[in-house]
């Protein structure tokens, strides 16, 4: 792989980056992501287009509006950038081969779900159910599965439904022990796309990745907020997000495989 192809790699992620933060914004408000240009959540002025450079621009305008000094939110620069960095990874990872495209497609999900559910407490559907349909459809292509396009798609159909299916049983379960919701319906339809996506193995390396992460999310927020850790809620989502990338960046790989070596 050359510095060449990776720099271009970087460039292409900023652009997606920059895309991604305008879906964050706008579907869970229920807005286009193609119109209208994006402009000034304060004095609503379009954007110019020197103005709107990935990371560049923000650190240009300083985090501010040029016309009314409005701040603009480090979110998008830190979007941008961690795109572009994951896009050169997983360019490094696989190559130019046809399955790279569209682990690079699941990790673009991956990033603006993880930011709509840290922001708003749900997953899109269009991201949970499209990501499923979507993981079925390129099964063919996965290196998480083994065999023939049919035998791929019936393995990734297997590991969707017992990631939805067991995570849903285990809602029930803390739902009916601590009487109250356990677990939104958004983490139990991400738990069948990673299933989709990365077989058994990637169901359990997630739940475990994803549990271990979100503890001590968990655990520094009290700390911090100073809260009473029963009145402390968090996005399960993200946690699960990290544990589905690292089932991509090494499909097919047991999680107490990787810690043995």
């Amino acid at each position: 792989m050359t510095a060449l192809i990776l720099f271009y790699a970087f460039l292409l992620g900023l652009v997606i980056g920059s895309f991604l933060n305008v879906c964050i914004y706008r579907i869970p408000k229920g807005l286009s992501v193609a119109w209208p240009p994006s402009a000034c959540m304060g004095c609503k002025n379009r954007i110019k287009w020197y103005d709107n450079i990935p990371v560049l621009s923000w650190f240009v305008l300083r985090g501010k509006c040029r016309n009314c000094g409005c701040k603009i939110s480090v979110q998008y620069p830190v979007v941008e950038f961690f795109t572009a960095l994951l896009t050169v990874l997983f360019v490094w990872r696989f190559g130019l081969t046809w399955w790279t495209p569209c682990v690079l497609f699941s990790v673009y999900c991956l990033i603006a779900l993880s930011v709509i559910d840290i922001k708003t407490f749900t997953i899109p559907d269009r991201f949970s159910i499209g990501l499923t349909v979507i993981a079925l459809g390129i099964s063919f292509l996965n290196p998480a599965f083994t065999g023939a396009p049919f035998e791929r798609f019936i393995s990734a159909l297997i590991a969707g439904a017992v990631g939805f299916f067991g995570l849903w049983g285990t809602a029930l379960l803390g739902q009916f022990i601590f009487r109250k919701e356990a677990m939104g319906g958004g983490d139990i339809k991400l738990m069948a796309a990673i299933g989709a996506l990365s077989g058994l193995h990637g169901v359990v390396n997630s739940l475990v990745i994803g549990s271990f992460a979100g503890l001590i999310y968990f655990g520094v927020m009290s700390l911090l907020k100073k809260q009473q850790q029963n009145g402390t809620t968090i996005p399960f989502g993200p946690f699960l997000s990290l544990g589905l990338l690292f089932n991509l960046y090494f499909p097919g790989m047991a999680l107490i495989t990787l810690l043995g070596n």
